[in-house]
């Protein structure tokens, strides 16, 4: 059995189908060098991402498929679940075959578990957009922590890069300890580990207890609806809403 690892990066994933297509030895799996566990009759071959051969690749997606497939590929791959890599590369196969016309194969089981996949991603990251609540920490930065289902930091980083273009910030993936620093200018993704304790300045504290008490008050009790309410703010966000 032929498995393919790489180091986990968006373009060690091109780089893997670059070489799936141009060598004999087509893989059976791609996963990370993380999730590999030895058996004696694999044949491990590593794949060492090459920026060169990742983007030849992007742009072949582009290109000769589509934007749109483009952009679900990125969102399945976000998901990290398990053998998306492999799916991805069938799903390309097919893609490369047929071209633009992917995007209307709905009734093919590929296409749809790649259109599904990248769905639930997409739907997480606007639900997150609106949920994500930043709180002021000593020394002026604006701290925004949260556990997403999915890989999205690199989806919502752009939407906070403008509407927050004036602040300094980070948005903290408690879950997988990285975190999107932003300095006014530019952001970049790095690793961060769980801070033992956060220092909210006074002002964020009073702004907090006031944000509680105005919502406790603001609702209307014979009007409330939980289950709508869950809906829109499901369960597993609320460890990190002032609100809740």
């Amino acid at each position: 059995m032929n498995y393919y690892i790489y180091d986990g990066s968006f373009p060690g994933v091109l780089t893997a189908v670059y070489e799936a297509f141009y060598t004999k030895e087509k893989p059976d799996k791609i996963i990370t060098y993380e999730n590999y566990q030895y058996g004696l009759f694999d044949n491990k071959i590593e794949i060492k991402t090459d920026l060169a051969k990742s983007d030849r690749v992007y742009q072949a997606i582009k290109e000769k498929i589509s934007l749109n497939s483009l952009r679900k590929i990125y969102n399945a791959y976000l998901s990290q679940e398990k053998d998306v890599v492999y799916l991805l590369y069938q799903y390309l196969k097919l893609g490369f075959k047929i071209g633009k016309r992917i995007d209307g194969y709905l009734n093919n089981d590929l296409v749809d578990q790649v259109s599904k996949i990248s769905s639930r991603v997409s739907k997480e990251k606007h639900l997150i957009l609106g949920l994500l609540r930043f709180k002021k920490v000593q020394g002026g930065v604006f701290y925004a922590p949260f556990e997403p289902d999915y890989n999205i930091i690199s989806l919502i980083a752009p939407h906070f890069s403008q509407r927050l273009s004036d602040q300094n910030w980070i948005i903290h993936d408690r879950k997988r300890k990285v975190a999107a620093v932003y300095n006014k200018e530019e952001w970049l993704i790095t690793e961060m580990d769980v801070p033992n304790k956060i220092f909210y300045t006074e002002e964020e504290s009073f702004y907090q207890e006031l944000w509680q008490e105005f919502y406790n008050n603001i609702a209307i009790k014979d009007r409330k609806n939980s289950r709508l309410q869950r809906q829109y703010m499901p369960r597993r966000y609320w460890k990190y809403l002032i609100e809740k």
